[in-house]
């Protein structure tokens, strides 16, 4: 029987241990990241942390769901297009996606990120 993977609080739960956050703009930028799934396919679900500060973001062959569970920042697109997330937000950034982060404070989201490859694979 498969059964439900249950994260009781993502508020609270484990993200793992943080470490320099290799795209900050300045240094002291640190995140943290846990896997709690994963499929055959590769999809994954986990829960992530980041400290304040600014930093960039690609998403090269893969697309990912991002739901903001604390925290605060604006994510900034290269045409200058900019949104706040904040608790509650739920925001997907496709395959290919590029932007900015600026971290106001500690944010921590759960997310899916579906490879590309993954959902190609099955288009047949």
């Amino acid at each position: 029987m498969t059964k439900a993977i249950v994260v009781s609080d993502a508020r609270t739960a484990d993200a793992g241990e943080h470490h320099p956050k290799p795209t900050a703009a300045q240094p002291g930028q640190t995140e943290s990241s846990r896997t709690v799934w994963e499929s055959a396919e590769g999809i994954r679900s986990g829960v992530w942390e980041v400290t304040p500060g600014t930093f960039d973001s690609t998403r090269p062959g893969y697309h990912e769901m991002c739901q903001i569970v604390s925290g605060r920042a604006t994510i900034t697109e290269p045409d200058g297009t900019s949104f706040e997330i904040g608790p509650g937000s739920l925001f997907i950034t496709p395959e290919g996606w590029v932007g900015t982060w600026e971290v106001h404070e500690t944010l921590r989201k759960t997310w899916v990120v579906i490879p590309f490859d993954a959902l190609a694979a099955h288009a047949g």
